[in-house]
C-alpha cells in the first residue's frame, strides 16, 4: 500500500500526536498529589509553553530563511560586481541575469549620475530585501544595488508580519480553549458532586460521589461529601427508627388504656372487682406512658441543644443516702444496701445527677429478681467522685453491653416488657453523665448481677 505523505495527512498525524500527548498529561495530573491549583496552573504554563515554543521556532525558522536569502543577495551582488570589474563586464547580459536571479540591479555612475536597471522594475524599493555596494576604480566610479523582488526588507514585513500576528493571536486562542477544556476536565468531579447533590432526596440518601484518584482537594472535597452524607443517612435512620419506637412504645399503654375503658364501660360499674383493677391498669399504664412522654420531650431537647446544666456546689452524700431512703419506700422485695462515704462534696447539675442515678436504681430494681440486693455506693476518688449502684439481678450478655446506652434498646424484649422498660433511661444517664464530663463504666455477669459506675469530676469541666 502506497504511504500518505501529503500534507493534510502530516497535520492529522500531528494533531492526534498532540492529542495524544495532552490526554496523557491529563492522566499524570490526576494521579499526581498536588493542589488543583498548581495543577490548573500546570495546564496554563504547558499551553502557554507550547505557544511559546511554536512562535520561537517560527520566528528562528524565519530569521534562517531570511539570512539565508540575505546570503544569496550578497553572492548575486559579489558576481555582479566581479562581471562589471572584468573587461568582458560590458558584454555580460545583466538583463537576464536579473530576470533569471529574479532581482532588480541597479547601476549609476557616481560622477554622471547615470543610471540603469535591469530586471523587474520594483516602484518602493525600501520594502524589499536589498544590498548596496560602491566601486571606486580610477577608471571607475559605481555606485551598484541588487534588490530582491521576491523576499522583504524584515523577516515579518507587510503581509508576512499580519499573517504571522493573527497565526500567534489564534495559537493563545488555542491554547486558552484547550487550557479550558483541559480545567474543566479536571474539576470534573465537581459537576459529579452538583449531580449527585441535585439527585439526593430525604427518603433517599444512599448516593455516594465517585471519589476517583485525583490526589488532590477535589478528592478530599468528595472523600468529606460522602462523610457528610453517612453522617445525615446514619442521623436519618435513627430519627425514622425514634419515632417508630416511640410510636410502638406509645401505641401499648394507649392499647391497654382503650381495653380497660371498654371493658368499663360494658361491665366496670357493676362489678367492684373489674373496676378497682381497671382503674388500677389505666392508672399505670398512664403513669408509664407519661414517663415515656416526659423522657421523649428530655432527649428531644438533648438533640436541639436546649436542656440547660445548672451547677451548684452541694453534698453528694446526703444524695444518695436520699434515694436509698425513697427507694426503700416503695420497694420492699429488694434488700437496699448503702456503703456511702459521708462529706463528699460535687459540683454538678443535682437534679439531673439525682435523675441518673434514680434511673440506674430503677433499672437495678425491674431486672433483679425479688429477694435480690442491690447496693448504693458514693466515695471520693482523688479529684473524681464515683456513684456506684451493682445488684445481683439477671445481668447483661457481653454482646449486649456495647449497645444497652442506645435509645429504645432492649437487650430482652420479653423481658423489658414485662418489666415495664422503655429503652430511654441509660441512653438519657449517659448523656448526662457525659454532658458533666464524666465517665459511665458498665460491667456484668448474666444471672450474677451488674454493676455501674459513674466518674466525675469535683469540679465541672463542661465539654466543648
Amino acid at each position: 500500500m502506497k504511504k500518505d505523505d501529503s500534507p493534510l495527512h502530516h497535520q492529522k498525524v500531528v494533531w492526534k500526536g498532540v492529542k495524544k500527548s495532552l490526554g496523557s498529561f491529563l492522566s499524570f495530573l490526576k494521579r499526581c498529589k498536588a493542589s488543583i491549583v498548581f495543577k490548573t496552573a500546570m495546564v496554563y504554563v504547558v499551553m502557554f509553553g507550547i505557544v511559546l515554543v511554536i512562535a520561537a521556532s517560527v520566528m528562528s525558522a524565519a530569521f534562517v530563511s531570511y539570512s539565508a536569502h540575505s546570503g544569496e543577495l550578497e553572492r548575486t551582488m559579489s558576481f555582479v560586481v566581479s562581471r562589471l570589474q572584468s573587461p568582458a563586464g560590458q558584454l555580460f547580459d545583466f538583463e537576464e541575469f536579473a530576470q533569471f536571479s529574479k532581482t532588480m540591479i541597479e547601476i549609476s555612475d557616481v560622477r554622471t549620475h547615470q543610471m540603469v536597471r535591469f530586471g523587474e522594475e520594483i516602484t518602493d524599493v525600501s520594502e524589499k530585501m536589498q544590498t548596496v555596494r560602491r566601486i571606486d576604480r580610477p577608471d571607475q566610479h559605481l555606485m551598484i544595488k541588487v534588490v530582491s523582488t521576491e523576499y522583504a526588507n524584515a523577516p515579518f514585513e507587510g503581509g508576512i508580519g499580519i499573517a504571522y500576528a493573527f497565526a500567534l493571536a489564534g495559537l493563545l486562542i488555542a491554547a486558552i480553549l484547550l487550557g479550558s477544556l483541559s480545567t474543566k476536565k479536571l474539576l470534573h468531579p465537581v459537576y459529579v458532586m452538583t449531580q449527585t447533590a441535585r439527585s439526593i432526596t430525604a427518603s433517599d440518601l444512599s448516593v455516594r460521589i465517585d471519589e476517583g484518584n485525583s490526589n488532590d482537594e477535589l478528592d478530599e472535597l468528595a472523600r468529606t461529601f460522602n462523610e457528610m452524607l453517612d453522617r445525615l443517612e446514619e442521623a436519618y435512620r435513627k430519627q425514622n427508627r425514634f419515632v417508630s419506637d416511640a410510636s410502638h412504645e406509645l401505641r401499648t399503654p394507649l392499647s391497654v388504656i382503650s381495653g380497660y375503658a371498654n371493658l368499663l364501660r360494658r361491665w366496670g360499674s357493676e362489678d367492684p372487682v373489674v373496676l378497682e383493677e381497671s382503674v388500677t391498669k389505666i392508672i399505670e399504664e398512664t403513669d408509664n406512658m407519661q414517663q415515656l412522654v416526659e423522657r421523649l420531650l428530655f432527649l428531644a431537647r438533648v438533640d436541639q441543644q436546649t436542656q440547660a446544666i445548672n451547677p451548684e456546689l452541694f453534698n453528694v452524700s446526703e444524695l444518695m443516702s436520699q434515694i436509698v431512703k425513697e427507694t426503700r419506700l416503695i420497694d420492699d422485695s429488694h434488700t437496699l444496701c448503702e456503703q456511702i462515704d459521708p462529706g463528699v462534696t460535687l459540683t454538678a447539675d443535682r437534679a439531673l445527677i439525682l435523675q441518673a442515678v434514680r434511673a440506674i436504681v430503677e433499672n437495678s430494681m425491674k431486672y433483679t429478681p425479688p429477694g435480690g440486693t442491690i447496693t448504693l455506693s458514693c466515695r471520693a476518688e482523688g479529684t473524681q467522685v464515683c456513684l456506684s449502684v451493682a445488684d445481683t439481678g439477671i445481668g447483661i450478655e457481653e454482646k449486649d453491653l456495647p449497645y444497652i446506652f442506645d435509645r429504645f434498646y432492649k437487650a430482652d424484649e420479653a423481658r423489658s416488657r414485662q418489666a415495664g422498660g422503655t429503652g430511654l433511661g441509660l441512653s438519657i444517664v449517659k448523656w448526662i453523665v457525659e454532658r458533666h464530663g464524666g465517665e459511665i463504666r458498665v460491667s456484668s455477669v448474666p444471672d450474677h448481677g451488674t454493676e455501674f459506675h459513674i466518674l466525675i469530676s469535683r469540679q465541672l469541666c463542661l465539654p466543648a
